[in-house]
Parts: structure tokens; sequence; C-alpha cells
């Protein structure tokens, strides 16, 4: 048989292609999947927390104390080569050509050249004092001579002057378009205020592991307050702080990587049950000349083995190719995603030919034991289908409700615990249910529409509308086809959809405000607020007091004042930032927990300055996010603190694209130098942006898959209906005989085609939407507010584009039942 087999493959290779496509794609697209995920963990993670992917491990201080005295401790040991303090501050700094002062961030550069991460646009980083690298948003150029203007411990203004040495890149990362951000030697930190670090990043020694140069640090200061992580850990700790549930995007690539596999394996089947069809004859000779039914099933489970191997090997090849394609056309445009290079993992390319090739293997075990199931000189002779009510139609509904309602469950339980690994396998056994259940479901709607089609295509409808409802097996073969592809294609632009609107919703509860404008030494000058209103691009702004209150434990705390409703027309969302009205006070999780104060309390607060005899207030407790400031209503701030003044300026800038809302902060930032040198800028409204491309970039990488797949189900449907032409060879003959011409056969076929798809599509909309929403609700679910979001357009022509796909792929075999004469057909 082993001859046989060969013989077969060589014989029936062009028949394989088909079955071969579904398996090559289906593999390529887990592999794709795996490798861009494992390269966009290695480039967009390490954009966010850069400093840290070079580190073999990191050491935080828990408490905020300084980390300075453990320098010496780990450098001492064997598997540590370097230690970097982490040094920052901030300074006001003028740029030759621009007026005023603008604010830098400033980190210190390592002394060792294996602990600095900073990637270099143009010239270097600086190596002694009086030189500084800055980003891009600093607006400065390699050569400039910056003015810095610093403060000692003592609050004494120290001015200064820097070159810049270099231009350092921070593409990828969503705070680079905050503010300016400069790079400086730890001494020259120092000396422009930086206080002592709580963060010390370690280099191993040739030889050592990260592991095992977090375990010695870890021990050698065992009894101090510290936390110690890799340098892989930090770095995901600090995506996971910036970029929050945006990165749960990254679960939707592999969720389409397994309803890819369910996708091929079915394709495949269908596949297979084609070929077999196809070689019934040929399987049954063999059967007479002696080849026993264990054999025949061996030799075709072979076929399937050798395909599957092969075929999983060329997807493997064409995943990785394919990961690389999109990395090098992502890494080459300016894209907020710099995917840099390819990374890899071992397993994925063993994951893609072990899942396609046992995906092959089971998807044939079903057409395999058809092909032997019926007696040889029965198979040389037509037989028709098992009626639904038959004992293999029996087990199928039971078998489909098996599935469905259990998957329906775990669904249900993984919208409501939040956790997509949950939902997922429940979303696979529910449409395994639904694809068995198809052939009972299907045709009583196929028969449906076929009734109004009747009255519209005259003769061929009519009998296109029998014969998809007198076999309701190959009914609801061609039709599930069609179904996985439109489900498919539904649920991702449901769930896209959705997963944009609750993401967008979470960035502005998350960044509320568009520009931050705040001032460091006092208050703003009153001037500003009208100066920055009349600003271009500027479309709201509220003025927001500074002052002191005093709490319930009599300790001073800064407080912010607003006007509610001048506030809330500033601001983006007002989910997290609750404003506070007459009588309440917007206070911080942190501070609720100090006052011992929850929300709808009572809290009792004073004037910040004692001495003024300022009387004691009762204000109703909201309760806020932690990150937030106490806030009160601006008159009832200068009711308790007279002396409040103009702290910061809220700005919403008007709605545009990213690059010009940049420019607008750029420009905010000009006028706020010349006002106010002493004032920092914050563009929020850039991160927000940032973040956003983000999540556009990672859905455009999903949308390229997820047209992959849709191929997969296409071909799919070509094999249910030429499968269904093979069956109905002498029936179409018998048609042609009896005056059926080549036309009307082909229209047949096609009215046929159009009614199957057009029912499929229509239920793969329905059931797909509720699985695109159930997708959004369990990946996203720990957001708290999820946005549904049905793109009522998309859903249309999702319809009417998988409709015609239908009729498409109905071309090629109804020009072969036509070409066959009808004498042929018959005699077949």
């Amino acid at each position: 048989m082993r001859s046989v087999l060969l013989a077969q493959l060589r014989a029936h290779a062009a028949r394989l292609v088909a079955s071969t496509l579904a398996i090559v794609i289906a593999v390529g697209f887990v592999v794709a999947t795996l490798v861009l995920n494992a390269t966009a963990r290695s480039t967009v993670l390490a954009a966010v927390g850069a400093q840290y992917v070079g580190a073999a491990a990191v050491v935080t201080s828990t408490e905020g104390t300084s980390l300075v005295d453990d320098v010496d401790t780990l450098t001492g040991l064997d598997s540590v080569a370097a230690v970097a303090p982490s040094y920052e501050t901030s300074v006001q700094a003028g740029v030759p050509g621009r007026g005023g002062a603008q604010y830098l961030f400033v980190e210190s550069v390592a002394d060792d050249a294996a602990l600095r991460w900073q990637r270099m646009t143009e010239g270097t980083l600086p190596d002694g004092p009086g030189e500084v690298a800055v980003s891009e948003r600093a607006r400065a150029e390699v050569g400039d001579v910056l003015t810095v203007t610093s403060f000692d411990e003592t609050g004494a203004e120290i001015a200064s002057e820097a070159t810049v040495t270099g231009i350092v890149d921070l593409s990828g990362d969503p705070q680079a378009g905050l503010y300016g951000r400069a790079f400086v030697t730890p001494d020259q930190a120092r000396q422009w205020g930086a206080v002592d670090p709580v963060e010390l990043r370690v280099a191993a020694a040739p030889g050592a592991g990260d592991e095992q140069v977090r375990s010695d640090a870890a021990t050698a200061l065992g009894a101090r307050q510290v936390e110690v992580l890799t340098g892989a850990e930090r770095a995901d700790e600090a995506a996971a702080n910036m970029l929050g549930n945006a990165m749960a995007l990254t679960a939707v690539l592999l969720v389409f990587g397994t309803v890819a596999v369910v996708v091929a394996g079915l394709v495949i089947a269908n596949t297979f049950a084609v070929l077999l069809a196809q070689r019934t004859r040929e399987l049954a000779l063999l059967r007479c000349v002696g080849a026993t039914a264990r054999q025949v099933r061996r030799g075709v489970l072979g076929e399937a083995l050798v395909t599957g191997l092969v075929s999983s090997a060329i997807g493997a090849a064409a995943g990785i190719g394919l990961a690389a394609l999109v990395s090098a056309l992502v890494g080459g445009a300016e894209a907020p995603i710099p995917l840099a290079g390819l990374s890899v993992p071992w397993y994925a390319p063993l994951a893609g030919v072990l899942v396609g090739t046992l995906v092959t293997f089971l998807a044939a075990l079903a057409p395999a034991r058809a092909a032997t199931r019926v007696a040889p000189l029965a198979a040389l002779r037509p037989v028709d289908q098992a009626p639904l009510r038959s004992r293999p139609g029996v087990l199928r509904l039971v078998l489909g409700l098996l599935l469905l309602l259990p998957g329906i469950g775990l669904m249900a339980v993984g919208v409501t615990a939040g956790d997509v690994l949950i939902a997922l396998p429940g979303g696979v056994l529910s449409f395994l249910g639904v694809v068995l259940l198809a052939q009972r479901g299907v045709p009583p709607v196929v028969a449906a529409a076929g009734r109004l089609a009747g009255r519209l295509g005259g003769v061929p409808a009519r009998l296109a509308s029998g014969n998809a409802t007198r076999n309701p097996r190959r009914t609801a073969a061609t039709a599930t086809a069609l179904l996985i592809g439109v489900t498919l294609t539904s649920a991702f632009v449901v769930g896209a959809a959705s997963t944009r609107a609750t993401a967008q919703a979470g960035l502005a509860a998350e960044f509320p405000t568009d520009v931050v404008v705040e001032g460091f030494a006092g208050e703003l000058p009153a001037s500003l607020v009208g100066t920055l209103t009349g600003t271009e691009g500027v479309e709201r702004s509220a003025s927001v007091l500074a002052g002191s209150v005093t709490g319930p434990d009599g300790e001073p705390t800064g407080a912010f004042g607003v006007d509610r409703a001048e506030a809330a027309a500033a601001l983006r969302s007002t989910e997290d930032l609750v404003l506070p009205g007459a009588g309440e006070a917007s206070v911080p999780e942190w501070l609720a927990e100090v006052w011992d104060v929850g929300d709808g309390d009572r809290v009792a607060l004073g004037g910040g300055d004692p001495g003024a005899q300022v009387p004691v207030r009762e204000f109703t407790v909201r309760v806020i996010d932690a990150d937030n400031p106490l806030l009160l209503d601006a008159d009832e701030l200068r009711a308790l603190s007279p002396d409040a003044a103009l702290g910061q300026v809220w700005l919403r800038l008007a709605d545009s694209d990213p690059e010009r809302q940049l420019e607008v902060v750029d420009r905010i930032t000009d006028v706020v130098a010349e006002a106010s040198p002493e004032t920092q800028v914050t563009g929020l409204v850039t991160m927000r942006a940032e973040i956003d491309e983000i999540l556009d970039a990672l859905l455009l990488v999903v949308t390229g898959l997820l047209g992959v797949a849709v191929v997969i189900a296409l071909i799919g449907v070509g094999n249910t209906l030429a499968l269904s032409v093979v069956e109905r060879r002498q029936e179409n003959g018998l048609l042609r005989a009896l005056g059926l011409t080549r036309g009307q056969l082909r229209g047949l076929l096609a009215w046929e085609a159009v009614l199957v798809a057009g029912v499929a599509a229509v239920l793969g909309v329905l059931i797909g939407g509720a699985y695109g929403l159930i997708g959004a609700a369990s990946v996203l679910g720990e957001l708290g507010t999820i946005v549904l979001d049905v793109p009522w357009v998309q859903i249309a022509v999702i319809v009417a584009v998988a409709t015609v796909a239908g009729l498409l792929a109905s071309v090629l075999p109804a020009r072969r039942a036509a070409r066959t004469a009808p004498v042929a057909a018959i005699a077949a």
C-alpha cells in the first residue's frame, strides 16, 4: 500500500492543491500571529520600558527611600558587572531661536555602556558636565546651547548652560509627546537638583543570567524594603502601567489564530470529502481487487498525514515570511509601533507544524471512514445520503446540542469574569455546535427564501429552491463553509468596533484633559488664561485654583478648585475625574484611606492657614481615582483658602489629526514660555493619540490576518459546491436531456448558490455579531464600562459581499456541469 499511497499522491497532486492551500493559510496565520506577538513584545514593550530591557535586574525602593548606599553592595557581587542609579529632576530650558523657556524632564545616563538604552536619531549621548542629549519634543538641534534654570535644595535659582550633543529617538513610547526630555550624566543631574535615586538598574557579569542576578541582588538586599525584578519583568510592568488593557488586543491575535485552526479543520474535512467523492469508484475498485477496508483507510489517512506535514512546513515558512513582511512595512513607515527585526520564538514554527498536521489528520478521519464504510460493489453505483432522522442525524443533533449549550455557558462565564481565556473555548465549542446543528437549521430558512426567489427567477430559481431543500446535508455543507467566513468576519468587525469605542472611552477617562499648563513656582499670571484661550487650535479652557486646606487629620493638604460647568466643557470625560458641585469634595483614593472616609461620607475641612480663623466646612465625599488631586468647588476653595490663586489651566483642543494637535501643543508651549517661563506644559493629547494609533496598528495587523482567514472559508465554499456538482452529475445530465439549456443549468446553480450564500450571510452576521460583542466584553471586561458598537454599514457590506462571493464560487462548478454532455453525465 505504500507504493499505492505514493502513486495516489502523484496522480492526485492537482486535487490536493485546495486542501494544501487551506492548510498553508491556516498554519501561516497561526505562525504569523505567534511571531508578530513575540516581535511586538520585544519592540513595543521595549519602547515603553526601554530603559529596563538591557538590564539583568532592576531594584526599586517600595518606600521611596534612597538607594545610594546600596550601589556598592550590588557592585561587589560576582554576578554583577555594573549598577546604574536613576537620577531624575526637571529644569526650565531656553532653546536658541525660541522665546522664553520650556519644561524639560531630566534623566541620568548610565556610566556603563551595557545599561545605556537610549537610541540616537542624531549625535551622541553626553559624557561630561555641560552636555545634554534631548528628545525631539524639546525642538532643539545638535550644537545648540541651552540656557538651563534649575533650583538647589533651598529653592535658590541656578542658571547654567548645556550644549546639545545628540537627539534621542523615543518613537513608540506614548510618553514621548508629553513634554521634552533631557539626558545628562549623573553628576550633571545632581547639580541640577536631582534627589537620591529610588531605582537601580543592574547589568550582568559575563556568564551570569538575569535570574541569577535578580536572585543574588534580592539576597544581598534582603533586609531592605525593595522590589527586585528582572529587566524583562520590570519592562512588562512599565508597559502594563502605561498601556493598561490596550495590550489586551494581543489576546485578540491568539483568538483569531484559534478560530483559523478550527476554520481550516472544517475546510480540510470538506476538501477530503470532495476528493473522496471524486474517487469513490477508484477506491471501490481497490477493494474489489483485494485491498482491505483497513488498507484503504490507512492509505487515505497516509495521504492526509503527508499532505498535512508538507503543507504545515510550507505554512510555517509562509507565516514567518508574512510576519517579516508586516514587520518591515510597519518598521519602515512612520508608525507608532516601531517593529524592529523579527523575533521568532522556537515554539512558533513547531506549534504551526504540529497543529497543521494534527488538524489535517483529524479532519480526514471522517472522510476516510466514509470511504471504507460502503461495500465495494455498492460503491460502484450512486449511494443516497442517510436521512436526517437516521441514527447519524440524531447523533449530530445530540452532539450539536451538547457542544452548543456548554459553550454558551462558558461564554457567559467569560463575559461575567472578563476573561477571554474562558470565553474562547466556549466560543469554539458553541460554534462547532452551530456547525453540527446547521443541517437542521439552515434548510428551512433556505426553503423560506426559495419561495420568494421562485417568484422572481422563473424555472431555474424554482428548481434551485427544490434542490437546496431536497438534500439538507449538501445545503448545510455549502452554507456552513460560507457561514464560517461570514461569522468570522462579522465577529471581528463588531468586536473591533466595540474594542475601539471602549478603548477610546477608556483613554478619554484616563486622560480627560488635552493639555495641562501648571506653574512650578507659585501662581500663574491671570492673563495667561485669556492668552491661551485665544491661541489657534484651542477650543475650550478651564481655570483651576490651587490652595491649601486642613483635613480631618489636622494636616494641611493641597487642593484644586474648579467651576464644574467650565471644567466639564474643557474635559473629554468625567468618568474617572468626578467634578465636585457645591458641598462636595472629590477625594482621591489614597487620601480617602488616610482620612478613613468612603463615598457618600461627610468630611470636615478647615482653612489652610490655621491663623486665618476660617470656619470649618463639611463636604460630601466623592471618591475618585488615586492619580487625581483633591478637588473642591472654586468658590468654596476661596472661602477656605483666601490666598488661593491660579495653579493650572486645562485646555481642550479642536478635534483634528494627531499631527495638527501636536503643532497646537508646540504653539501653546511657545506662548507659555514667553508669558510664564517657570511653567510646565503637558500635552496629554499626544499620549492619548499615540496609544490610539497603537490600537489602530494592532487592529490593522489583525485585519490583514483576518483577510487571509476569510480566504480559507471561500476555499471551503468552492469545495462544497464542487462536491455538489460531483454528487448531482447524473441529475444534471437528466435535466439537460429533458430540455434544460446550458445557460439555464448555470442559472440553476447560480440561484442555488445565491440562496444558500444569502441565508448563510444573514445567519453568519447574526451569529458573528453576537460573538464579536461577547469577545469584546470578555477581552475588555476588566476595563469596567464597555462600549458596544455595531457598525451597520459594514455589516450590510459583509452580507452583500458574502452573497456575491457565493455566486462567484459557483462559476467554475457550474461551467463544469454545463460542459458535460447529457449522455455522458447520465451514463456516469
